[in-house]
């Protein structure tokens, strides 16, 4: 990891452990973020993208092992889902446990990633708890695939915006996403 990434990820982590509201690139698009277990933090992430809380938004951790620390029991199916998936895969879980409260589904469950993508993985690593990553977008309009998409409104409401890979021109997607149910049934949302 370069020096640029390094510093980026400490002032990054900075913001974070404050409570502040950061936009930052991912394995997939650029997200809006926050630590996922501080309430007021998500509740501003809320705000920003002038979303309901009744809208579930998704975590990004750094590692598989991590799942479980947040999840109270994790389909044994979702393991081979993560090790065989080629591209980003956002498993939404039941029974979500220790993030806040405002980030869940009405049903408690919670949409959650391992990133592979080097900047995310190692931020959520140096923050050592999940964090929060949805489309740098205000509700219903377009996702943006570029740094060069995302409206001025999201850049200024933000605390930080952090200062790597802006220039990246290749269009991003959304990750995959499926569902999983009792007895490991699975069920694909996006893919």
């Amino acid at each position: 990891m370069n020096e640029i990434y390094r510093e980026e990820i400490k002032r990054a982590c900075d913001v974070l452990h404050n409570g502040g509201v950061i936009l930052y690139p991912t394995d997939t698009i650029w997200g809006i973020g926050c630590d996922a277990t501080n309430e007021e933090a998500v509740r501003r992430v809320y705000e920003i993208k002038r979303r309901t809380d009744s809208k579930a938004m998704l975590v990004l951790v750094d590692s598989d092992v991590k799942v479980q620390n947040f999840i109270r029991e994790v389909p044994a199916v979702a393991w081979d889902l993560i090790e065989l998936s080629e591209k980003p895969l956002t498993i939404i879980y039941d029974g979500a446990r220790n993030l806040a409260p405002n980030l869940l589904g009405e049903d408690g469950s919670v949409g959650m990633r391992v990133t592979r993508e080097e900047f995310s993985k190692q931020l959520c690593f140096r923050f050592r708890k999940p964090i929060v990553s949805t489309s740098a977008n205000i509700s219903g309009e377009s996702s943006p695939r570029s740094f060069a998409e995302i409206s001025d409104e999201i850049k200024q409401a933000v605390d930080y915006v952090v200062a790597v890979r802006r220039d990246e021109s290749s269009c991003a997607t959304p990750s995959s996403i499926v569902k999983l149910g009792a007895g490991g049934q699975v069920k694909v949302i996006r893919e």
